[in-house]
């Protein structure tokens, strides 16, 4: 008798094979066999009609500060997501001494959007160095397994100290000494570096991340750590700006050293349109020459959400406005449908530069709606749809975020849809030199909610996208599962076969759904943060246990910290 047989479900088994029909029997942690399982279960699953997919493998999360005090990895493991990497973009919270504590919050606030106050009260700072933090995760137990980077900014900190937020040139004594500390990290069993040398990446008051410029010298040092070990990548976030001939030629040359993958985020700019192809073209080049680099995307446009309940909205900083935003929202928002605080907000100047850029191109803004839609024609816009009612987009912005007892959501995508398409997007999927990524789960938990972007891969381009072409959903799965996985260096996980660990989706795909999401005042000090649940996911099972039924938690928790490709 087998612990569990997935019985009779349509098998696509991560290898971007055909599907076909089969039974999945599991004992302990590992599939037993595919095929015709005569043995019965010990528990079953009656998977007829349904499809039976791998567990996804999220490369790109911001759990960091969440496995600390939380052992649901929401909303990721709600969207199919059985290992989530953690650690990302260069932000983290080791090594770190208690007088540099400060500045890795404050960090961690500005470039990933949680809240001084939420992690000053959820980290317990049992940890200081590298190995003591991943041994505190590895005490833990989760509703998904983790894996963990080295991050560069507290490197920086830890060994330069005050000069390392001055952004000074580290001394060859210091370059050495944090490339000691990423191999011993990467010894502890980190499964890779990540770094960032983004602008946009600095603390709300304005403060650059440390790594921002970090000289060459410098990253070859952390690349020579990752050779030496032999296993795990490094994560880079860039402009691109450096120019951009001269910073991808400095990315090759330490893939090169490091003589490991280089993963990096690809993105459509609307200030450059077309610029995601010429970084595709170097990549090809630099992978034709033995330097293997990957562009990492994702399936939709990374959009801004705003709404009255949520962090961000184009009335803000508007003094009538302001005076009930600390209203909780059901008086909030019947002080807001009163007509003359209505007009009186829409007469206010917007004040604030940032906003003004970022919300109030009506022609690209869009009701979210739920099912949300992620590739809204032209005539969804806010802009068009006012100009049908004759109104203001103003004015209907203010009316639609009153939607839903306020609660309603409106989208900015502000990268990924420069086109008023996804696809370029599509292009960048399917080519043979990029990853899925970049759903950054745990953060922006006030204004963007992406760790759904697994279901979304499944629904929109394996089933209902109309404004282009779809993808098979054998390759859809194979990029969200055995893809990442295997990129990491995780080879014991991605594909349905015998001996394979027993990570696994059953899905009702006619039934397959997102949702809006939603606020939860969940987090640590009562702080908010979006989650996005989905509709159709019968079961997920990690480790052979199943997890989540129909999208509730059963209160297993196999879940567990993945050292170097080895489970802790």
């Amino acid at each position: 008798m087998h612990d569990l047989v997935i019985r009779g479900g349509t098998v696509v088994d991560g290898t971007g094979a055909p599907s076909f029909e089969a039974d999945v029997a599991i004992d302990g942690a590992r599939i037993a066999a595919v095929g015709k399982v005569s043995a019965r279960g010990k528990e079953e699953i009656d998977a007829k009609g349904l499809l039976v997919t791998p567990g996804f493998v999220d490369i790109h999360t911001h759990y960091d500060a969440q496995a600390s005090w939380s052992e649901r990895l929401i909303s990721s493991s709600i969207n199919g997501v059985t290992t989530a990497l953690i650690g990302n973009c260069g932000v983290g919270f080791a090594p770190c001494r208690p007088e540099r504590r400060d500045m890795l919050v404050k960090l961690m606030e500005g470039v990933e959007d949680l809240p001084e106050v939420v992690l000053t009260e959820g980290l317990s700072w049992s940890w200081e160095s590298f190995p003591d933090y991943l041994n505190f995760l590895g005490g833990r137990r989760y509703d998904t397994d983790i894996a963990a980077m080295v991050t560069h900014a507290p490197l920086r900190v830890h060994v330069m100290g005050e000069r390392a937020e001055a952004h000074a040139e580290a001394t060859e004594a210091e370059i050495a000494e944090m490339a000691r500390l990423a191999a011993e990290g990467l010894a502890a069993g980190a499964v890779g570096i990540s770094t960032s040398r983004a602008l946009a990446h600095r603390t709300l008051d304005g403060r650059h991340i440390p790594t921002l410029g970090a000289p060459e010298p410098e990253l070859e040092a952390l690349a020579r750590a990752l050779r030496d070990h032999g296993h795990g990548w490094l994560q880079v976030i860039s402009d691109f700006d450096d120019p951009a001939e001269e910073e991808f030629a400095r990315l090759r040359r330490v893939a090169a050293v490091a003589g490991r993958p280089l993963t990096f985020s690809l993105l459509q700019r609307e200030s450059k349109p077309t610029f995601w192809r010429w970084l595709l073209d170097r990549v090809e080049e630099a992978n034709a020459a033995g330097v293997q680099m990957f562009g990492q995307v994702m399936g939709r446009p990374v959009g801004l959400m705003f709404g009255f309940e949520l962090s961000q909205h184009p009335f803000l900083t508007r003094p009538s406005y302001r005076e009930v935003a600390q209203l909780p929202l059901p008086d909030r928002v019947a002080a807001l449908r009163d007509p003359a605080r209505r007009a009186r907000i829409l007469a206010e100047p917007t004040d604030d530069a940032g906003l003004k850029v970022r919300l109030n191109n009506w022609d690209k803004i869009f009701p979210l709606g739920d099912p949300p839609d992620y590739e809204p024609p032209p005539e969804r816009s806010v802009a068009a749809m006012a100009t049908v009612r004759g109104m203001t987009p103003e004015a209907l912005c203010y009316d639609l975020m009153l939607e839903r007892d306020g609660r309603a959501i409106l989208n900015r995508p502000l990268l990924n849809y420069a086109d008023g398409d996804l696809e370029a997007i599509r292009q960048m999927m399917t080519h043979p030199h990029t990853l899925m990524g970049l759903g950054d789960g745990g953060a922006h938990v006030g204004y963007i909610c992406d760790a759904s972007c697994m279901t979304h891969m499944l629904v929109h381009w394996a089933r209902d996208r109309k404004r282009g072409a779809r993808l098979p959903v054998e390759q859809a799965v194979k990029r969200i599962s055995h893809d990442n996985a295997a990129a990491m260096g995780l080879t014991d996980r991605g594909v349905i076969a015998a001996g394979r660990k027993a990570d696994i989706n059953v899905i009702d795909f006619a039934r397959l759904q997102l949702r809006a999401p939603r606020m939860h005042y969940d987090l640590p000090a009562g702080g908010k943060r979006l989650v996005q649940t989905a509709d159709g996911y019968v079961a997920t099972v990690l480790s052979g246990a199943i997890t989540y039924r129909e999208g509730e938690a059963t209160g297993a928790l196999p879940g567990r910290l993945v050292r170097g490709g080895r489970a802790a």
